[in-house]
Order: C-alpha cells, then structure tokens, then sequence
C-alpha cells in the first residue's frame, strides 16, 4: 500500500510538471497529458530503480529521452490517430514520423530529462526517506 501510495504521489507530480511544461511551451494542454506525464515520470524513475546511481547522467538521459518519444508515440497513435483527437501533429516539422514524435523533441526532451531525473531523485529521497542521490558524469 506504502508503494503505490509513492508511486500515485510520484504519478501526479509528474503528470502536473509535463502539464505545465506543456502550457509554457504551447499556452494549453491537454487532460491526457497528465497521463502522459505522470508515466513519462514514473518510468524515468524506475531507470535507478534497475541500474542504481552507477549509470552515468548522460546515459540516464538518452534512455529517459528514448521512453518519453515512445510514450509519445504510442499515446499519439493512439489519441491522434486512431481516436482522431489531434491534440498535437508535428507533420510540418521536419524527421517527423507519423506526425506524432519528431527529432526536435527527442532532443528537447533529452535536455528536460536531467531536470526530472533530478526531481524524481531528491523527491524519493525527500518524501520516502529513499537513498541519496549521487550522480556520476561519465
């Protein structure tokens, strides 16, 4: 119970920064976004889970931008798509596929993913009395 307790917490901290990262880059948002962005969150979270603090930030990193493009693709594919909800179409951008994730936005969320494996350390070790974080560079 303790568990999914932190992991609702986690869930809905996530879902709310990738909500507001969403208004600020966009000036809306949608309700899946929340969604989205709390498992975009939980599953960042879950890398030192699997691999400890001995993984290098920069690979953290790639592997976080990697989950996040394909959390947006199949969500995409399937509100976009098959729903027909178009809540975003990046068809005018450019090394785009199926208008739902794109190379622009890998890199973007590449670069945001330091800021969320950041918070998503310090708020288990803040909130759950988990492990302090260390982070290695290289």
């Amino acid at each position: 119970m303790k568990q999914l307790l932190k992991l609702s917490i986690l869930f809905c901290i996530g879902g709310l920064v990738y909500n507001l990262i969403e208004i600020m880059h966009h000036g809306s948002t949608h309700w899946s976004m929340l969604i989205v962005g709390g498992l975009c969150f939980l599953l960042i979270g879950a890398i030192n889970e699997l691999y400890t603090f001995d993984m290098a930030l920069p690979s953290q990193m790639l592997i976080s931008a990697i989950i996040v493009t394909a959390v947006e693709l199949i969500t995409g594919l399937i509100i976009n798509v098959v729903l027909g909800w178009n809540v975003w179409d990046y068809s005018n951008l450019p090394y785009n596929l199926c208008g739902q994730i794109c190379l622009l936005y890998f890199n973007i969320w590449f670069l945001l993913s330091l800021a969320g494996i950041f918070l998503d350390d310090w708020l288990r070790y803040w909130l759950f009395d988990e492990e302090r974080p260390r982070y290695k560079l290289l």
